[in-house]
């Protein structure tokens, strides 16, 4: 069992066991605690802090921790006006200003202990170099300066790795093309605001990342989704799409999509550049899992920006995805003005990224210990793809496993995704609830279109689970649920 499901449990039985003590009463010691559990030290000081913020605990230091006093009853607010005022639209808003982030919660929300976790967003822990990250935290923190202003645009020395990264060996890059990021995601929200006014639309691949989805529509933005196949965007389609929307923006994943896993087609990289130069229109590579690439893979093709001579392309990356979700640290690349506007709204959402955490990325990236994880993320993923696909042909060998019908379209060679079509029919909702039902937590497909989709599909992440038993064990119980939906005849 991992320390996060550790915490949770233990912090559930303290909290059951608050009722044996009065309101200032001491609880048991940190060291009758760890031996009564058997737990870690730092487990027991985790779940104690879990009930310190929920204002059932008090710790009093050199005393230890005690009940807490009761506390009064809450004031009873009344907050109905609020759907007025939220729901009011001015006869000009171009787009609702609800934001529907359930495609991305679903990917974010820790499941219970016990549920295996086929449809998170982040590599597991056992895959995380934590080992590395804490050394190179705690040598940044002893840097000059570590916790001084850093520049608005970044640390120079980690927008210069980053132009390496990005522009690829024929310097297609410097330094001042980088602004370092915040993360992924915040790089993809400043992207999408620089390049395109509300009401606008945007073309994106379909299926897509929801949490791209809900960026550009809490940005005013609409969304109008491009047909995909085994080689990528179909820029046929792609062309019509410009023509037909009058759209000045398209955000694609040229590299192990998500959710597909497809790689965009050499003949294709130049159709894409082509189209939206004709168009007059930026593209937005969002290049998230180029540090994903599996052992067993060729070597991945340039990024679109390293190809463009125009200024056409507008990189985001981010380094969490290949090491772990508190490392919020991306980049964004541009040529030409559109940097300047991008840097505008960067300074103005957030100032600027947390010096010590750009500090800490670039001893992570300068270690020797980050070669080493790369290498061993490489070929993990690989081997857990091969226990994925081979636990869904055995399990679902009836058809919803291997394609060219309902089952795994692509096999990919890098990211952490496989996505899965269902035969007709099936109820891919109601097959996410029966499966968490059954131990498993799976993605439901809709979210990732931003029209009607075209099937029922799921996605299921394989860099999240434990190892490879813990994946066979998963699509075990995915049949399972399964099952108990077309014992029902509803799938």
């Amino acid at each position: 069992m991992h320390e996060r499901s550790s915490v949770t449990e233990l912090a559930g039985i303290l909290r059951d066991d608050l009722n044996r003590y009065s309101p200032g009463e001491k609880l048991p010691s940190s060291r009758a605690l760890v031996e009564r559990h058997r737990v870690s030290p730092v487990t027991v000081s985790r779940a104690l802090a879990e009930l310190v913020a929920e204002g059932l605990v008090v710790t009093r230091p050199g005393a230890g921790a005690f009940r807490a006093e009761a506390r009064p009853q809450a004031r009873a607010v009344d907050t109905s006006w609020q759907e007025i005022a939220l729901s009011a639209e001015a006869a000009d808003d171009h787009a609702p200003r609800g934001v529907d982030a359930s495609g991305v919660l679903a990917t974010l929300t820790t499941p219970a202990p016990g549920v295996i976790e086929l449809n998170g967003g982040y590599l597991h822990p056992a895959l995380q170099p934590e080992r590395a990250l804490a050394a190179a935290l705690a040598r940044a923190g002893r840097r000059p300066g570590a916790w001084g202003r850093p520049p608005m645009e970044g640390v120079t020395e980690l927008r210069t790795w980053f132009a390496r990264e990005i522009g690829g060996p024929g310097g297609a890059l410097a330094a001042s093309d980088v602004l370092v990021t915040a993360g992924g995601q915040s790089a993809l929200t400043a992207a999408l605001r620089a390049l395109a006014p509300p009401g606008a639309p945007v073309l994106v691949e379909s299926p897509t990342y929801p949490g791209m989805l809900s960026a550009a529509r809490a940005s005013g933005l609409r969304p109008v989704p491009v047909p995909m196949d085994a080689d990528g965007v179909r820029t046929d389609l792609l062309a019509e799409a410009f023509r037909a929307s009058g759209a000045r923006l398209f955000v694609c994943q040229p590299l192990f999509q998500n959710p597909t896993g497809t790689v965009l087609a050499a003949g294709r990289r130049t159709e894409v550049l082509r189209i939206a130069r004709a168009a007059g229109a930026f593209v937005i590579e969002d290049d998230f899992a180029r540090r994903l690439v599996h052992q067993d893979a060729p070597a991945p093709p340039p990024t679109l920006i390293a190809d463009d001579p125009c200024g056409t392309v507008v990189h985001v990356c981010s380094l969490t995805k290949a090491t772990a979700p508190s490392l919020r640290v991306g980049a964004l690349a541009a040529h030409g003005p559109v940097l300047d506007r991008l840097r505008a709204i960067q300074v103005v959402d957030s100032f600027f990224v947390a010096r010590p955490l750009q500090e800490a990325a670039l001893e992570l990236v300068g270690s020797p210990a980050w070669s080493r994880h790369l290498r061993a993320v490489s070929g993990q993923l690989a081997a857990r793809r091969d226990a994925l696909v081979a636990a869904l042909r055995l399990h679902f060998a009836d058809g919803a496993a291997a394609g060219p019908g309902p089952g795994v379209q692509v096999v990919p060679s890098g990211g952490c995704h496989l996505w899965l079509r269902l035969p007709d029919g099936t109820d891919e909702s109601a097959l996410a609830g029966a499966a968490l039902r059954a131990g498993v937590a799976v993605a439901p497909g809709r979210p990732y279109f931003a029209a009607e989709p075209p099937a029922a599909h799921l996605r299921l992440t394989y860099g999240s689970a434990a190892g490879t038993a813990e994946l066979a064990e998963g699509v075990r119980r995915l049949r399972t649920a399964y099952e108990e939906l077309r014992g029902g005849g509803r799938g």
